[in-house]
C-alpha cells in the first residue's frame, strides 16, 4: 500500500512533457551585460513574458498596420464616395486611432501629438477632455501631485486632481476666456455664412485657433487628420457651451455628419486598422464604425478593463469578433497596461513609418526592431509525443 502511494505521487511530480513545437519562442530577458541598447531592449519584450511579451505583439500588430498601409492604392480605387468623406488621403489600411481624455493630461498628450504631426494616423477619436485639456495646456500648465492628495482640501484651494496630475481651476476659466470669441464667430457663420457645424469641424476649427505646435488638433487640423469626439458636450467644453448659449444662442452641432462621415471612411477604406488606448466611449464608437465593413482588418486595445461586468471597456477582442467589429481572421492583440508606460513604446512603433515614407517602402531595412518582431510565430498548443 505504502509503495503504491509513493508510486503516485512519484507518477504525479514527474509526469513527462508533451513536445513542444520547435519555433515557439523560449522566455529569456535582456542581458545588461551588453550594455544599455534601447532596441535591443524593447526587441527581448517578446520572450520576457507577461504584458511584456502582449506589448511586442501589440507592436507586431502595429507594424501589420504599417506594412499595409505603405502599399500603393490604384488611382480608380478612390471613388466619389470615398472623397466625399472627407479623407486625407488614400492609402492600403486607415488607422483609427482612440484614445481617453486621461493621455492627454498626461505626458502621453506628446507621443499622440507627436503621431498627428507627422501623419501616422488617418482618423482620431476622443472624448470632450481629450479635446479640451491639450487645448488648455497651450493656454496654462498641468502639474504632479499625488493620487493620496485630499480632495476637500485641493477644493478648498481651487485645485482639481486627474489621479496624481493637479490642474489649477484658473486653466479652465483661461480656457473660457479663449473660447467665447471663437463660439461667437462660429454662431455668426452659421447665420451669415450657412456653415452647418459639426464636432469634427468645430475641433477643426479650435486646431486652427489655438495656433500652437504643441497642440495634437493644431497638427490634425494642419495635416486635414478628421477627429471626432460624439460626447463633446460631456466636459468643460459642454460647459462652456451651455453658458454661452444663454449669452448668444443659436449654435447647433450636427453630430448626424459626422457619424456618416467616419462610418464612410471605415466602408470605403481597403484594409482598417484600431488602435484603441483605454475604453469606453472611443473603443465603441471605433468599432461600431468598423462594424460597417464587417470588421477591422487589424486591432490593437491597451486597457486595464476587465471583462467579468460586461462592460465593453473590458471586453476582449473576441467579443468584437462576435458583434462583427474585428473580422473573424484577424489577429487582434490586446494588452492590459497602464498606458501611459505603454503608449511611449508604441509611439516608437508607429514612428518606423515616417521613417518607412522616407525610404520609398524599405521600411523593414531601416527599422529592425519592429521588423524582427513580426517574425516571431504566436504559440500554438503542444503536441503529444508518440
Amino acid at each position: 500500500m505504502a509503495d503504491h502511494a509513493r508510486a503516485v505521487a512519484k507518477e504525479a511530480v514527474l509526469k513527462p512533457s508533451c513536445a513542444l513545437p520547435e519555433n515557439m519562442p523560449k522566455i529569456r530577458g535582456y542581458d545588461f551585460n551588453q550594455g544599455v541598447d534601447l532596441r535591443a531592449v524593447l526587441n527581448s519584450y517578446l520572450t520576457t513574458g507577461f504584458q511584456a511579451s502582449s506589448l511586442a505583439l501589440a507592436i507586431q500588430e502595429i507594424n501589420r498596420m504599417i506594412e499595409k498601409r505603405l502599399e500603393p492604392v490604384e488611382v480608380e480605387e478612390v471613388n466619389e464616395s470615398e472623397e466625399s468623406c472627407g479623407s486625407s488621403h488614400k492609402s492600403g489600411c486607415t488607422i483609427f486611432l482612440g484614445y481617453t481624455s486621461n493621455l492627454i493630461s498626461s505626458g502621453v498628450r506628446e507621443s499622440i501629438r507627436y503621431l498627428a504631426e507627422h501623419k501616422m494616423v488617418d482618423v482620431i477619436v476622443t472624448t470632450a477632455g481629450g479635446i479640451e485639456e491639450d487645448l488648455i495646456k497651450c493656454l496654462a500648465h498641468t502639474y504632479l501631485g499625488d493620487f493620496s492628495l485630499c480632495g476637500k482640501e485641493l477644493r478648498l484651494q481651487g485645485i482639481n486632481r486627474i489621479g496624481n496630475l493637479l490642474v489649477p481651476n484658473d486653466n479652465y476659466c483661461k480656457f473660457e476666456d479663449w473660447l467665447m470669441p471663437i463660439l461667437d464667430q462660429m454662431v455668426l457663420e452659421q447665420k451669415t455664412e450657412g456653415i452647418r457645424w459639426t464636432p469634427s469641424k468645430f475641433i477643426h476649427r479650435l486646431g486652427k485657433e489655438i495656433n500652437n505646435t504643441d497642440s495634437v488638433y493644431y497638427w490634425a487640423y494642419k495635416n486635414n487628420i478628421p477627429v471626432f469626439s460624439p460626447a463633446l458636450t460631456d466636459g468643460s467644453l459642454g460647459d462652456m457651451i451651455y453658458f454661452h448659449s444663454f449669452k448668444n444662442p443659436g449654435l447647433v452641432l450636427d453630430i448626424v455628419e459626422d457619424i456618416r462621415r467616419m462610418n464612410g471612411m471605415a466602408i470605403f477604406a481597403k484594409k482598417t486598422g484600431m488602435i484603441i488606448l483605454g475604453g469606453g466611449l472611443v473603443k465603441h464608437h471605433i468599432a461600431n464604425a468598423n462594424l460597417m465593413r464587417n470588421g477591422a482588418d487589424y486591432s490593437v486595445f491597451v486597457n486595464t478593463g476587465q471583462e467579468f461586468d460586461g462592460s465593453d471597456s473590458g471586453a476582449r477582442p473576441d467579443e468584437a469578433i462576435s458583434w462583427g467589429k474585428i473580422r473573424a481572421d484577424a489577429k487582434p492583440v490586446k494588452g492590459s497596461s497602464d498606458i501611459a508606460a505603454a503608449a511611449l513604446l508604441l509611439a516608437m512603433a508607429l514612428s518606423s513609418l515616417k521613417v518607412a515614407m522616407l525610404d520609398h517602402y524599405s521600411w523593414c531595412m531601416q527599422t529592425p526592431l519592429w521588423f524582427s518582431l513580426s517574425l516571431w510565430p504566436r504559440p500554438s498548443l503542444c503536441t503529444p509525443t508518440s
